[in-house]
């Protein structure tokens, strides 16, 4: 089913074009009519075949490359499909009412289910989460994690604490080493994986549920701001202390800085985000990047995997 014209897309959103390949909104905005995305599957032998950033650009490459787009406004080069190819859109907050309203498929929907009550039993709005990744379109297998989303600040603090009480209680778990590994390994960041485990293991935004690994993600539902084309300047590295991090585990995660020529740090990559607190002081590498207006930011996540880019808390840190 075509989507109409004043359809809202919002980033953890898929989108299914009319071949049948399917992307994962990254920005709620459009552009050229365009919805801005990143291919996460295609069918391939019969079967959805997974993505990692290179195999999606090659696969376009050699059979939609109508689909490879740079964007003025981000001064990136990713994917965008105009309106007209979608036929079908993936909304995470439906796959949430179908399955509480249905009976589970396989052990992964039956987890979900499972989840979704304890949430609500919380006294959590589960009007306000919805899932994403291999679970949204059904593609999900018996070693698949559970994305969750929430829909505003308020609700994704709720069920960040939720998540704090339940696995202090034991009904929820907490990562085990093998877990922990796996999430270090699928994410491919540039910290070490002890750095990395220092700052995961305080977000609370992540658990086990009977074995299944699941993490809950904030979509802002304000309207998107408007902003004009921007400029990178080539890559950065520096050492500043966070002026404001109540944006931090937005998308994309916003810091502000005290830096005296760099107003904020922006994270693209769900690795960075609710990384440092405010006051901390943090090591950032990523690209320059400079608006129309002369205004100046560091970008991490300027590709999906941000080699090489990443926020982290330096030694001289504030106990959180």
């Amino acid at each position: 089913m075509n989507p109409k014209p004043a359809d809202i897309y919002q980033p953890r959103d898929f989108i299914e074009t009319h071949e049948g390949l399917i992307f994962a909104v990254v920005d709620g905005m459009l552009e050229d009519d365009r919805v801005l995305c990143f291919l996460r599957y295609a069918p391939i032998g019969g079967k959805l075949a997974k993505m990692g950033t290179d195999e999606a650009n090659a696969y376009l490459q050699a059979r939609a490359p109508r689909y490879l787009f740079s964007s003025k406004r981000l001064d990136a080069r990713l994917h965008a499909v105009p309106q007209e190819n979608i036929r079908r859109h993936h909304r995470p907050r439906d796959r949430v009412q179908d399955l509480l309203n249905s009976m589970p498929r396989d052990e992964i929907e039956r987890k979900a289910i499972r989840l979704l009550q304890k949430f609500g039993a919380c006294g959590l709005d589960l009007g306000q989460v919805g899932l994403t990744g291999s679970l949204l379109i059904g593609a999900q297998t018996p070693t698949s994690d559970l994305d969750f989303v929430l829909y505003g600040r308020e609700a994704f603090f709720e069920a960040r604490e939720i998540v704090g009480r339940l696995t202090e209680a034991g009904e929820l778990q907490e990562l085990d080493d093998a877990a922990w590994r796996d999430a270090y390994d699928r994410r491919g960041c540039a910290l070490t994986f002890e750095e990395f485990l220092w700052h995961e293991r305080r977000k609370l935004n992540k658990a086990l549920i009977d074995g299944t690994k699941f993490d809950i993600t904030l979509v802002d539902e304000l309207p998107s701001k408007a902003s004009g084309p921007v400029r990178k300047l080539g890559p950065i590295l520096l050492r500043t202390q966070i002026a404001d991090a109540a944006c931090a585990f937005d998308y994309p995660a916003v810091y502000r800085l005290t830096h005296p020529e760099l107003t904020e740090a922006v994270s693209f990559t769900h690795t960075y985000a609710g990384q440092a607190l405010t006051g901390e002081t943090v090591e950032i590498s990523g690209l320059l990047e400079e608006s129309h207006s002369g205004q100046r930011r560091i970008v991490v996540g300027s590709s999906r995997e941000a080699v090489g880019e990443y926020i982290k808390v330096v030694s001289e840190r504030r106990t959180p």
